[in-house]
């Protein structure tokens, strides 16, 4: 079972569809307790950062979401999934020049084995839609990066923690295939 956190905003109706066609069952988890049964846990983006932060301090959803990282359990943030949450060190930088937000098909350049990407082809197009992203710290938790005004990280895998910029469940057979890798980590 694939446990998405539902904050009352962001993608998670597409996302659930998305994880249900690969034949997985979906838990929506609205709560702390819910969140700490999970298995894998998928965090998804889209919206307001600040008001995301806001709902998941309300309700606590952030101190369950860093126990689960925590116990090593297999998690994948989305687009806005890992800001805020203090899970790695580094920025988060805004596009400076071009039209923001970057939305629309882009190309992944692989920078590493990544057990997200197996057999997802150097350069395949994903989408996306943001106006920020993520600069690590460690550079060699860059999983891909991607060219927009300038070369920027756009997934990052650490241990048992992964997160893209890009939204898979927009990014057609290549984020079915991104989304099944996760799926079928082991725990």
């Amino acid at each position: 079972m694939i446990t998405v956190v539902d904050y009352e905003m962001g993608n998670i109706k597409s996302l659930a569809n998305a994880l249900e066609a690969l034949g997985q069952k979906v838990k929506l988890a609205k709560t702390n307790q819910e969140i700490e049964r999970a298995e894998k846990l998928v965090f998804p983006g889209v919206g307001s950062f600040g008001k995301t932060m806001e709902v998941l301090r309300k309700k606590h959803l952030d101190v369950a979401i860093t126990e689960h990282i925590g116990q090593k359990k297999p998690f994948l943030g989305i687009c806005l999934g890992v800001r805020g949450l203090s899970i790695l060190q580094g920025n988060i930088v805004r596009f400076k020049k071009g039209k923001i937000p970057h939305m629309g098909w882009n190309q992944i350049a692989l920078q590493k084995q990544s057990r997200l990407f197996r057999n997802i082809p150097d350069k395949s197009f994903v989408y996306f839609m943001h106006s920020f992203y993520p600069k690590p710290k460690d550079k060699s938790l860059t999983a891909a990066d991607t060219f927009y005004e300038e070369n920027f990280c756009s997934s990052i895998e650490s241990g048992n923690v992964f997160a893209t910029q890009f939204h898979p469940e927009k990014s057609g057979e290549v984020g079915m295939r991104i989304l099944k890798n996760f799926c079928n980590l082991a725990c």
